[in-house]
């Protein structure tokens, strides 16, 4: 099947990526103690965290790093291991959903604080957690058709102000376990940082080729996760049986499926929980061995989470091996891409 959503690259590839660990760890067992009032008033008990979404800990940055601050340090890495000149460097997406604010953009502040040339465009591209691989496509777009050199594409992610909030949401004396269950999936949320060098393959020797992939939407479910910093609420079933049914329905539609089913060696997976993960396992029929997780000790970072988990794996590959990127994000929208390493 072709069409608008379709899309195979000739000469696109990867020449890093890499990812910062927030450094303070937060566990569910730190969650569950602070909400120790919440579970004796309400009934509720304590664990599920874990229990059910799977998630022992997840990070947090610092008091005093920003967004920004850390997309740039990811960015930093990423440039250092590509070991290209940064005057070219002709773009430079920021696909955070964190920012601190509506403008300026928050891709000015990590082009200034990486020292990028005025001659590299900026901007945000924002599409819940499928930005990155957005990213990815659009930078492969303007590689192939030869506008730009290298393209960098960082995220960052932190978490400490939406827990912050939602704990304290739930410790006052209105908040009932219905509010828990609302509130669920902010508490898996995860902070850290990621970046990526895009350029030719034909001009960059060991590089990772971008073969290809496919986006598709089911914009009927928008409703289904909304958040800020303020508060996240989440119809967990609901996105979960809405994601699935879009994941199952369009991959059904490519004929690349039966192939990407038994010809990859990895597949890097939004990371969310093990619920979640055991659902697109099963909904694609895919080797439970070959999908790395992240989530356990991580949460769920966000746009950041596909491409942290690719930083992690990249030492277990070797040249030809094939991967599958795959993600869905709220809205609802989905999105494979097919690297060959």
């Amino acid at each position: 099947m072709t069409g608008n959503a379709n899309f195979k690259y000739n000469d696109v590839a990867i020449l890093s990526i890499e990812a910062v660990d927030a450094p303070e760890i937060v566990t569910s067992e730190d969650i569950d103690a602070r909400l120790a009032p919440f579970y004796e008033r309400t009934e509720t008990r304590p664990g599920l965290l874990e229990s059910l979404a799977g998630i022992t800990q997840r990070r947090q940055w610092p008091e005093g790093v920003s967004f920004t601050d850390a997309a740039a340090m990811a960015g930093e890495k990423a440039i250092v291991a590509a070991g290209i000149d940064r005057s070219r460097i002709g773009l430079m997406v920021d696909t955070s959903v964190c920012r601190a604010r509506l403008e300026p953009s928050s891709a000015v502040s990590v082009h200034d604080e990486l020292g990028l040339p005025s001659t590299c465009m900026n901007f945000d591209l924002s599409n819940a957690c499928l930005g990155f691989m957005n990213g990815i496509h659009l930078a492969g777009s303007l590689l192939e058709n030869g506008q730009l050199d290298y393209v960098l594409i960082v995220d960052g992610e932190g978490t400490r102000e939406i827990h912050e909030n939602t704990i304290a949401r739930l410790l006052d004396e209105s908040s009932t376990a219905d509010d828990l269950f609302s509130n669920f999936a902010t508490l898996t949320l995860g902070s850290g940082a990621a970046a990526m060098v895009l350029g030719r393959h034909s001009e960059n020797p060991g590089s990772h080729r971008v073969m290809g992939g496919y986006f598709r939407a089911a914009t009927v479910h928008q409703d289904l996760c909304v958040g800020s910093l303020e508060n996240m609420r989440t119809d967990t079933r609901g996105l979960l049986e809405a994601g699935t049914e879009l994941v199952k329905r369009s991959w059904d539609e490519i004929d690349d499926n039966e192939r990407w089913r038994h010809d990859m060696k990895f597949y890097v997976l939004h990371q969310v929980s093990q619920v979640h993960t055991q659902a697109v396992i099963d909904t694609l029929g895919i080797d439970s061995d070959r999908v790395p997780r992240t989530f356990p000790d991580y949460g769920n970072i966000g746009p950041a989470a596909v491409p942290v988990t690719l930083a992690a794996l990249q030492t277990s590959l070797t040249p030809g091996d094939g991967v599958l990127l795959a993600g869905i994000g709220s809205g609802l929208n989905s999105s494979f891409i097919e690297l060959q390493w």
